[in-house]
């Protein structure tokens, strides 16, 4: 079993009670459920033995067509199921033979769906399918229940975060951790068995769509995010699954779509920058589950690949859930791959390199009838379809499904959306805040000393630019507009303008070539300037919406899309203070805002509290410290460019010497990694360091003070970067390795500890081996990628 904490799993006997009206056989008994309605005990109904000899035997009880149904995913009611609950033709359907999970079932992505709230009702919905498969199959094998969780749970009125994005901008693991811990909990409280989460991409090319599903560009920090938010799920007695499984984050130039193969990456950087997430969350929680991704590496297409889906993640990372397919991969092998002439030997392909489930938006019969037919023909051997088939099981036994497969109906609606969960997530909204700029210290606004202020732009009244995909559905939303409005009160009055439509009529072709100014869009510039006379301030909400970023849909140009820079611009020659808000998800080339603008917040998608996080932080009442999680570009023209970076890879162009040629290029970034503002200020002292490591064992102790040397409180992320001097082969120049979020009181004083151990200190060498290498290694504590306050040296004699 998963860990049991917090969670109340249904007792067997209350289950008999509520599900004998339905039973044509008394199945249910004090500690084991008599799957097969045979009357006899099986040693896989046992619940005393082990989760291998239940394994074993419910193997040898299970005919081809049984096991061939433990490899494919049916899509849920609206989205493949013609049904949302079972009816007298499932008898005559494939899944007669059981299933190995539905996805999306009845969670609302279908509008057709009738059983997504009130709450209690969807779990009764979802107990009556899984009564079906324990009942009404010959070996009663639960089906799992599968569902969508980067942003808190895919379900109508689940509890809402920011996007993945803004969660990595808090720089707070321990945040992802209670996170993860709320999508665990309402998953398991809705009946859901496994969430499909997080997203471990590192991304680092700026305009790729889905870099709003990514924690950062940094695979530390990424890793960091992972590990605590799958060891949070997972404690509630539900399975993860990581995504996307493997190098699917750098597609050619960025693009996303059709586009979605050819990563252009090293084998050293591959393993260094992309796989170190996967590697680390592997081995340090109890993964179950992984998606494999579209893309090639190589030439080599990820889900027909023996090395990345067997010999890289089971034998080397030690993985031992199940891999399941992202939509159309396996089709690729085909379509888009063409590494294979027909889609049969695709699904051969796939099988025998380690894939265990095909899912995606079709019946499972375009699956199952190839794979039927390739064990039948002897071309997929039974010893490797038992081995993909003893994966699902396995997932399904740790589960639980074979002892408790059916969820406590009433006591959803006191888990899903509770108080407590509505204040994490208010709090994940205010700390992935991030202050960009503050000249003259414009923020925080004085409440008292405004009498009218003017809120501006086209994604000030935005719901849609709040959320953004796979995360909770249906959810009330407070813009930047309300939560101003609300914060304020009847005090101060707030005037409104739109000011410029998110887009022009001819993006994204303006993109590439400007397009006047059209009568209307005169028109609205001229209703905000006309505002702002009477205003004290402007507040300016500019950005992306969900047509903008998100999966297909990565962009050409990094800057603000249409008019808005007019917009801006207009506004900036007022004279008043103007405050710039970004609600985006691509990091945005925002040059003209650097520059005119007073002082800017980065908001991300801020999640449904994100309009009165952002009125807290304007107003002072909550002091932001989130940190950039990737590297704000001056112009896409730069890519790439992110951290970390090889050795004087960033640097500028020679300007004298044999080789001077002046300047040809913008050269530096708009702001580093780890950048952001605080409206107090901080100071590092005492550095020491206490070094026993060697090269396989023994640590670095590294101990120093930040204080907060200002008048507020305010949160503090110190950054520990170290810096390989010397090594056989060239590594980045630095490396993350340390950070936490601490909250200090005005003149407070804490002292902070990181620990560096050989694993943190080692690169893949010329035998493509893990070695930590002896020499002097650099460290360097402070606020961002840029921003030293502390360095420092140790050294590896043995």
């Amino acid at each position: 079993m998963l860990s049991l904490k917090n969670t109340n799993f249904v007792l067997i006997t209350v289950l008999i009670s509520l599900y004998t009206t339905a039973q044509t056989k008394k199945i249910y008994h004090k500690d084991w459920i008599d799957f097969n309605k045979n009357g006899k005990k099986e040693i896989y109904e046992d619940q005393t033995r082990s989760i291998e000899k239940r394994i074993d035997n419910l193997l040898s009880l299970m005919t081809t067509d049984e096991k061939t149904m433990q490899l494919v995913t049916l899509y849920g009611y609206g989205r493949v199921a013609t049904d949302e609950l079972p009816v007298k033709s499932w008898k005559n359907e494939l899944w007669k033979d059981g299933l190995a999970n539905i996805d999306e079932a009845s969670n609302g992505v279908s509008e057709k769906a009738k059983y997504t709230f009130p709450y209690s009702k969807h779990v009764w919905a979802l107990n009556k399918i899984q009564t079906f498969f324990v009942e009404e199959t010959r070996l009663g094998i639960p089906v799992e229940f599968t569902n969508e969780g980067i942003r808190g749970l895919n379900h109508v009125k689940a509890t809402s975060f920011p996007a993945q994005i803004g969660m990595g901008a808090t720089w707070n693991p321990d945040l992802l951790y209670k996170t993860g811990q709320v999508i665990g909990k309402e998953a398991y409280a809705l009946g859901y068995n496994n969430v499909y989460s997080p997203v471990l991409d590192v991304a680092r090319d700026q305009r790729w769509g889905r870099i709003v599903e990514s924690f950062g560009e940094d695979p530390f920090l990424v890793s960091e995010y992972g590990v605590h938010i799958s060891k949070g799920i997972q404690e509630q007695g539900v399975v993860n699954t990581l995504k996307h499984y493997a190098v699917y984050s750098a597609p050619k130039g960025g693009r996303d779509g059709h586009v979605r193969l050819d990563p252009h990456i090293t084998w050293r950087d591959m393993h260094a920058m992309y796989l170190y997430p996967f590697k680390r969350t592997i081995e340090e929680t109890e993964i179950m589950g992984v998606m494999s991704s579209y893309n090639d590496y190589d030439g080599e297409p990820i889900t027909g690949s023996p090395y990345f889906l067997t010999q890289l993640l089971r034998n080397t990372y030690g993985f031992k859930g199940y891999v399941v397919s992202d939509s159309d991969a396996l089709a690729y092998l085909y379509t888009k791959h063409h590494v294979v002439d027909s889609y049969k030997k695709a699904v051969l392909q796939a099988i025998t390199a380690g894939l265990n489930v095909r899912t995606t938006f079709n019946h499972p019969k375009n699956f199952i009838t190839p794979l039927r037919e390739l064990v039948q023909e002897g071309e997929l051997s039974k010893e490797i379809l038992d081995k993909r088939v003893r994966d699902v099981l396995y997932v399904k036994f740790k589960e639980g499904l074979f002892d408790t497969p059916y969820k406590e109906e009433k006591t959803a609606g006191q888990v899903v959306r509770s108080k407590a969960h509505k204040a994490l997530s208010l709090q994940a909204s205010r700390e992935a805040i991030v202050l960009l700029k503050n000249d003259d210290n414009t923020l925080p606004l004085k409440k008292d000393g405004l009498k009218n202020i003017l809120i501006c732009g086209p994604t000030a009244k935005s719901e849609s630019s709040s959320i953004s995909r796979y995360g909770a559905l249906q959810t009330e939303i407070v813009s930047g507009y309300e939560g101003i409005v609300d914060y304020l009160g009847d005090k101060v009055r707030v005037t409104y303008s739109k000011g410029m439509d998110i887009k022009d009529e001819h993006w994204p072709d303006s993109e590439v070539f400007d397009v006047p100014l059209n009568e209307k869009e005169h028109t609205m510039i001229t209703d905000a300037l006309d505002k702002s006379e009477e205003a004290d301030a402007i507040v300016l909400f500019v950005g992306e919406d969900e047509t903008m970023v998100g999966e297909n849909l990565s962009r050409t140009s990094l800057n603000l899309p249409g008019h808005q820079r007019k917009l801006l611009t207009a506004l900036s020659k007022t004279g008043k203070p103007l405050i710039v808000v970004l609600i985006n998800g691509h990091p945005l080339s925002i040059n003209y805002a650097n520059r005119q603008a007073d002082a800017i917040l980065e908001a991300w998608f801020p999640g449904e509290f994100g309009g009165q996080a952002i009125a807290e932080v304007i107003f002072g009442q909550y002091n932001p410290g989130g940190k950039l999680p990737v590297t704000f570009l001056r112009s896409a023209g730069q890519v790439p460019y992110n951290f970390p970076y090889k050795p004087d890879s960033q640097r500028g162009q020679a300007k004298d010497g044999p080789n001077g040629t002046g300047e040809s290029r913008v050269v530096t970034e708009l702001y580093p990694f780890g950048h952001g503002l605080s409206y107090t200020t901080f100071a590092y002292t005492d550095l020491k360091i206490k070094n026993n490591c060697t090269t396989t064992s023994g640590q670095v102790s590294i101990n120093f003070n930040v204080e907060n040397t200002g008048e507020v409180a305010g949160d503090v992320v110190p950054q520990l970067y170290v810096n390989d001097e010397i090594s056989s082969l060239t590594v980045y120049q630095w490396q993350l390795r340390g950070f936490k979020r601490i909250h200090l009181k005005p003149k407070e004083k804490k002292s902070v500890t990181y620990v560096i151990e050989p694993h943190d200190l080692q690169f893949l060498n010329m035998e493509n081996k893990y070695v930590v290498e002896k020499g002097v290694f650099h460290i360097a504590i402070g606020n961002s990628s840029k921003d030293f306050r502390l360095k420092e040296s140790f050294e590896i004699l043995e």
